[in-house]
């Protein structure tokens, strides 16, 4: 059974056993940790959101993405200006889906 939830401003659509990448959270690993916000179960979908439908997960492990290169540039002016960013995630693994 596959469901979809919003957690961080996005949509994650996850199944049993699945690992997702999300923003990150304030919870320690090896924590379980509810998503309430659950859009669609199965073949059901929420008017916005489906009642009593809960997702549970646990904290695998916390971390930073790959770094991404933010470059600004004028031409004939002079101007550059390179700068980079590293976004932390949150691994977690799906274990339940009620």
């Amino acid at each position: 059974m596959n469901a979809i939830i919003k957690t961080g401003g996005k949509q994650y659509n996850v199944e049993n056993g699945s690992l997702i990448y999300i923003e990150k959270l304030n919870v320690e690993v090896g924590k379980t940790v509810t998503f309430d916000e659950v859009l669609a179960i199965g073949d059901k979908i929420g008017t916005p959101l489906v009642e009593g439908a809960v997702v549970t997960g646990e904290i695998v492990k916390h971390g930073k993405g790959k770094k991404i290169t933010i470059f600004k540039y004028k031409a004939k002016k002079d101007y550059r200006n390179k700068t980079g960013h590293r976004q932390n995630y949150t691994l977690v693994k799906i274990t339940d889906i009620k």
